[in-house]
């Protein structure tokens, strides 16, 4: 919904950082493969294979200049965190993380997360509503 408004280089890191955060409890789930194809057909880029010896969180942050692009970045990645309706704590730690190096405080990380969550159940019920199986 946001992602196309971040430059080229933000939406490459944007992917990366989705994939790291989908990867941080060992495995990525069904919906979260799924949620990810999203942000790559959304942004008309294609999908990358993760390369978590080759990945780093800090360089894939430094391409996000713009308070709102960092803001866009912290409300797609919680779509993501709630996807699946799990907010593990390697999930928190991550969002932590970023949210400090973008100087967002809780307020509005709670914020960016209660809207993740309602955007993610409202795009579920559309799914089951276009199913026609």
């Amino acid at each position: 919904m946001l992602l196309m408004q971040l430059e080229t280089p933000e939406k490459f890191a944007f992917l990366h950082i989705a994939h790291h955060l989908a990867h941080t409890n060992g495995i990525i789930g069904d919906k979260e493969k799924i949620k990810i194809e999203d942000y790559c057909t959304e942004m008309g880029i294609d999908n990358i294979i993760f390369d978590k010896e080759n990945y780093h969180l800090d360089s894939c942050l430094d391409k996000f200049k713009t308070q709102k692009n960092q803001r866009i970045l912290l409300l797609e990645l919680m779509m993501l965190v709630h996807v699946d309706d799990k907010f593990n704590k390697c999930e928190e730690e991550l969002i932590e993380i970023i949210s400090e190096k973008f100087n967002i405080g809780k307020t509005q990380v709670q914020y960016a997360s209660t809207w993740g969550k309602a955007a993610s159940a409202l795009r579920e019920q559309a799914l089951l509503m276009t199913d026609n199986t």
